[in-house]
């Protein structure tokens, strides 16, 4: 696991400004709009790019995402116990802009984490339950007919859903059937929903956390690869150790009122959001990033033959994207400003393990996603640095 208590180093002002030189802001960045007014069609293409102002010092960014790093953390620890990897997971997707999936059984506090953290950076919060009688609708909102009492006037107003929030929880998202699984798309990939022909903006920062319960299948609807394949990481939550579940024992059978404080707002979330995206990233190290995912797919050549043997279909090449931009996040919660080849391979398993589908063959001998993700680790070598 993760060691939430991670020291964090200065950050040397001329290395950051190399960084920025080197590393251009994404071209998918959309431009922010009023979530109340509809915006035209965006021809630029789809992406979970970030908008926010410019921060005129990098190298005082930095040192503040670090420390803001350890403040949420230690607002976090009010109320959640133990899990350590998991709220890493859960911060790096923060800082990456992405989305998450959590899979867990019943009682691991994945609601209560997700809404810890909304309170602890002071955003929106919406938790949507996910039942088979849910319909688009109730997730994205609908038009109405008013009618104006002073006037009599009848006209269409457009009535938001719980899906404009900052930070929106799909409780057991597997619950529910595709029609309104996909009603998220729109707004996981581009941060907008398009209702009766007119689009509208999301807020930001905007992130959907999803959670699946591993153990009852019944009644249940599998989301679908397109839909997978838009969360950047697959979150396993287990059982704690028996000394921390001990302790949440005792802290949850007794008055508990934790004064909560606010470690960082959303508009520096969003700055720390820009800044990531700056960080360099040498090209051994996306080299080896690109070859986790081109390793994973039965047809390239020179795979390792497990999976040739074990793979229906390979990872895209969002996994390799997801798996650079979370390694840049990585870098500078831990007070570095260049990705390395440990960032890599420390999110592999998350980015990876809902993007390798496994055939008959390995579930008849028991071989999960996670076994041929250590399988890859073990024989794709790194590329040698070009320094």
């Amino acid at each position: 696991m993760n060691d939430p208590s991670t020291d964090t180093k200065t950050i040397d002002m001329n290395e950051l400004l190399a960084a920025e030189a080197s590393g251009e802001e994404s071209s998918e960045t959309p431009a922010e709009t009023p979530a109340e007014a509809p915006v035209a069609e965006s021809s630029e293409p789809p992406g979970d790019a970030v908008a926010g102002s410019r921060e005129p010092d990098d190298g005082a960014l930095a040192e503040s995402l670090a420390a803001g790093r350890e403040r949420m953390l230690g607002e976090l620890r009010k109320m959640i116990v133990g899990q350590d990897e998991v709220v890493d997971q859960i911060l790096l997707t923060l800082l990456a802009g992405g989305n998450s999936l959590i899979v867990g059984v019943p009682g691991l506090a994945k609601t209560l984490l997700i809404q810890t953290v909304a309170r602890v950076l002071d955003l929106d919060f919406s938790r949507i339950q996910f039942t088979p009688d849910l319909m688009p609708s109730d997730i994205v909102g609908t038009d109405l007919v008013q009618e104006d009492p002073a006037t009599g006037e009848r006209r269409m107003v457009f009535m938001k859903g719980p899906v404009f929030s900052n930070i929106v929880l799909a409780d057991e998202i597997n619950r529910t059937p595709p029609k309104t699984q996909a009603a998220l798309l729109e707004a996981m990939q581009e941060h907008r929903v398009t209702v009766q022909g007119r689009t509208y903006d999301l807020p930001q920062p905007f992130h959907v956390f999803a959670t699946q319960n591993p153990i009852e299948l019944e009644g249940t609807y599998p989301l679908p690869e397109a839909q997978l394949d838009r969360f950047m990481f697959h979150i396993q939550i287990d059982h704690l150790p028996e000394e921390d579940e001990l302790e949440v024992v005792k802290r949850t059978t007794q008055i508990l009122e934790p004064d909560l404080q606010h470690a960082v707002d959303g508009p520096t979330l969003m700055s720390f959001q820009r800044l990531v995206r700056k960080v360099p990233v040498a090209d051994h190290v996306a080299r080896y990033a690109l070859a986790l995912v081109r390793h994973s797919r039965p047809a390239e050549p020179g795979v390792p033959e497990q999976i040739k043997k074990s793979v229906s279909y390979g990872a895209s090449v969002r996994a390799a994207q997801y798996l650079v931009l979370g390694g840049k996040a990585r870098a500078l919660m831990r007070g570095r400003v260049h990705v390395s080849i440990e960032d890599i391979r420390a999110l592999a398993h998350p980015v990876l393990r809902h993007r390798i589908l496994t055939n008959f063959f390995a579930e008849s001998e028991g071989i999960t996603s996670d076994h041929l993700i250590d399988r890859l680790l073990e024989t794709v070598k790194p590329p040698a640095s070009e320094l």
